[in-house]
């Protein structure tokens, strides 16, 4: 049985379509594990977006009770030690011409 011996142009040939077809699986591997990692971080950033609308909604509800009338009303006199203005204390003006 004889062999049949390969000329230098198909050997090269051979050569650079297997590095080529590897270079290709390679880039298509790479691909792959891109999307999958941008997937996961998405979803990690997706969370964090949802966490934070969460907490401004409480930040959000927590600041219109401490801005209530009462709450006002109450941290001025406990805590400020304000009282209401006596009558002959409010100024009127009349402002028509």
């Amino acid at each position: 049985m004889v062999r049949k011996k390969y000329t230098r142009n198909e050997i090269t040939l051979v050569v650079f379509c297997t590095i080529f077809i590897i270079l290709i699986l390679t880039f298509y591997v790479w691909h792959q594990m891109e999307s999958v990692r941008i997937g996961y971080e998405e979803g990690e950033l997706e969370d964090k977006v949802l966490n934070l609308r969460k907490e401004v909604e409480k930040l959000e509800s927590a600041k219109s009770s401490l801005l209530s009338l009462e709450n006002v009303e109450k941290i001025a006199k406990e805590e400020l030690k304000l009282v209401k203005p006596k009558e002959k204390q409010i100024v009127y003006d009349d402002f028509n011409p």
